[in-house]
């Protein structure tokens, strides 16, 4: 096996990974790069291999810097499968297609500024077409149903605990005499959080490809979740401010809207309006609906008593742009979830343009922001940040709820490895900032005997 590092290397985003194996090339994840607008922009419409020379596509989860990227994939040639599960399928029929709205709309807002000064019109890395084509190639394998992907490889997935539909991907192969087993991890879950399934514990790997998103850092314990988040809604409130909540859609959101409503029921927090603004997060809302068979016990028992753990009297979702406007406009204490989490895209630019120059609105940031990303300077408190190509001066508070990470930290990286049992031959430290990945490779070292390895962009390796 030949395995080729061609994103989320010393890097948090643009997952993908090129397997080759008895002459087949299988690709592990399509995400999209977020970073510098540049280098983005170059490395996403830029793919590094030949697309008609692929076999198969194996989708890890629905995340955009996961899948974001398969409608170029398409457009440049790739006729063939992308296997994922059932939930994930589900995921990317609606958010492939709001990635290519959103950045078709960001792009059409841009280029308005941009004839403005006479400067030349941007393209959109992919259009509705193109999503909508990569979506027909999607093929759903449920978990824990071995599938044959080509005559010598064997695809099984298992719950990833992470999102909606994430996955561990395992693959049994057999190449010269010999048989092994690979697994690429995707993103890797927290036990205990509440909503889906906490992650499975696969035996014997030889070869693994692990996160490190968090490879250096413990998250605060899920217990200070609901002290914490109820006391910024407080705080804000009392001085008369908006609490915007950049959030992903997939996961991020649903986890938040399950507290507040706890924190509503238990009138911990004041009776203020909540908007889910954001027409993916509503759409993924319902598909959560429909995949009962991914939760976790502690919402099961909710629906079966018939409660809805996603909605409650004062939320509310908002599809309409013009709805989203007039929330922008209204000054008074609200709570307004949006996406995207890392502040890239969508409506939390629209929404950060009329709060974050006002010192009694709270940005509330609950998820991992990339380096280079809008999200990661309003993290540092940045003087001043860009939003849309125009300057505006952070004055807004800023919060951090880092226990709401659906990414395992260190110690639950490290006892999520060493639960496999397994005499590990080799293991790829991917998907973190460089501090992250290169810190959690020497932490590894402490607890296996099998070769750690961080690999840079484009570097390949052969066993």
């Amino acid at each position: 096996m030949k395995v080729t590092f061609l994103g989320a290397a010393r890097t948090v985003t643009g997952s993908m990974h090129l397997l080759e194996i008895n002459g087949k090339r299988i690709l592990l994840d399509c995400g999209l790069y977020q970073g510098k607008r540049e280098e983005a922009y170059q490395r996403n419409r830029h793919l590094p291999f030949d697309a008609s020379s692929l076999h198969t596509v194996v989708l890890s989860h629905a995340h955009i810097d996961h899948s974001g990227n398969l409608p170029t994939l398409c457009r440049v040639g790739y006729e063939g499968n992308i296997i994922c599960t059932p939930p994930t399928r589900n995921l990317c029929d609606v958010m492939l297609l709001d990635s290519a709205h959103v950045q078709e709309a960001d792009v059409r807002y841009v280029n308005k500024r941009r004839a403005k000064k006479h400067q030349s019109p941007f393209n959109p890395l992919y259009t509705r077409a193109d999503a909508e084509k990569a979506i027909t190639q999607l093929v759903s394998i449920s978990y824990n149903r071995p599938f044959q992907i080509t005559d010598s490889v064997q695809l099984t997935f298992y719950d990833a605990g992470h999102i909606l539909g994430s996955a561990l991907v395992v693959l049994d192969y057999r190449e010269n005499g010999h048989t092994a087993r690979l697994m690429f991890t995707g993103d890797v879950g927290r036990p205990h959080l509440p909503i889906v399934r906490d992650p499975t514990i696969v035996k014997n790997i030889d070869y693994l490809i692990t996160e490190s998103t968090y490879g250096m850092r413990a998250h605060d314990d899920e217990s200070t979740v609901e002290r914490d988040l109820a006391a910024v809604v407080n705080e804000t409130v009392g001085r008369g401010g908006k609490i915007i909540i950049p959030a992903f859609s997939v996961g991020r959101t649903q986890q938040v809207v399950f507290y507040l409503h706890k924190l509503h029921k238990q009138k911990r927090i004041p009776n203020v309006p909540i908007y889910v603004d954001s027409p993916l997060s509503v759409n993924v809302t319902d598909i959560f609906r429909l995949h009962p068979e991914c939760y976790d016990q502690e919402i099961k028992e909710l629906i079966e008593n018939n409660k809805n753990p996603f909605s409650f009297y004062n939320l509310i979702y908002v599809r309409d742009v013009e709805h989203s406007k007039e929330i922008q406009r209204l000054q008074q204490p609200m709570i307004v979830i949006s996406a995207s989490g890392m502040c890239e895209a969508g409506r939390i630019l629209h929404h950060l343009t009329t709060t974050i120059t006002n010192p009694h609105n709270t940005i509330l940031i609950i998820g991992y922001c990339a380096e280079h990303t809008l999200g990661k300077r309003i993290v540092e408190k940045a003087p001043e940040v860009k939003i849309f190509g125009e300057t505006y001066p952070l004055r807004a508070r800023v919060k951090t709820i880092n226990a709401l990470s659906s990414h395992a930290d260190r110690n639950e990286l490290i006892e999520f490895i060493t639960k496999s049992n397994s005499t590990i031959k080799k293991i790829f430290v991917v998907h973190g900032d460089q501090d992250q990945s290169l810190g959690f490779a020497e932490t590894l070292k402490k607890h296996s005997r099998a070769e750690i390895v961080v690999p840079s962009m484009n570097e390949e390796f052969t066993f």
